[in-house]
């Protein structure tokens, strides 16, 4: 397991189906570096409860509102008209650059507010996702599952 946010984020998104399952929460309206925190949190056996959820709420809401979602939307926008123009697709892979570099900072932030939490108190990761993932619409209980078993091998 990889001791830092960012790299456990991206070893964890790379795992066979992770990537599917957090689009599909993403576009359900979970904030997925909130996910993927919540689940480094649960494999440190960080335990969760509702002071932490809205702690990590509070750090990652306002970035993601005024940075990462703008970023998101711009290059989403520009899909289509990338196709067929490489001038804009250069752009556009330039802003997906950006996009992830506002993720890794809202990772480092999320981090940084964790750090100094207790480890070893806990082991459910499910109370993690399901916090992280409360209020989304339509959410799938089936994408939270695949994100438990991609991190736990269970």
């Amino acid at each position: 397991m990889s001791s830092d946010l960012w790299s456990f984020s991206l070893d964890t998104y790379a795992r066979p189906g992770v990537e599917h399952a957090c689009l599909q929460l993403q576009a359900a309206g979970v904030n997925v570096c909130l996910l993927l925190c919540g689940l480094w949190l649960g494999q440190r056996g960080v335990a969760c409860n509702e002071q932490r959820l809205q702690l990590l709420g509070d750090v990652a809401g306002p970035w993601d509102a005024d940075v990462v979602q703008p970023l998101r939307t711009l290059r989403q926008q520009w899909k289509a008209a990338a196709s067929e123009d490489a001038g804009l697709d250069d752009l556009r892979e330039q802003v997906k650059t950006l996009e992830m570099e506002a993720e890794r900072h809202l990772l480092l932030r999320l981090e940084r507010l964790a750090q100094s939490w207790p480890q070893c108190e806990a082991t459910d990761l499910t109370a993690w996702l399901e916090g992280m993932a409360a209020g989304a619409a339509n959410l799938s209980r089936d994408a939270l599952h695949q994100l438990r078993v991609a991190v736990t091998g269970t």
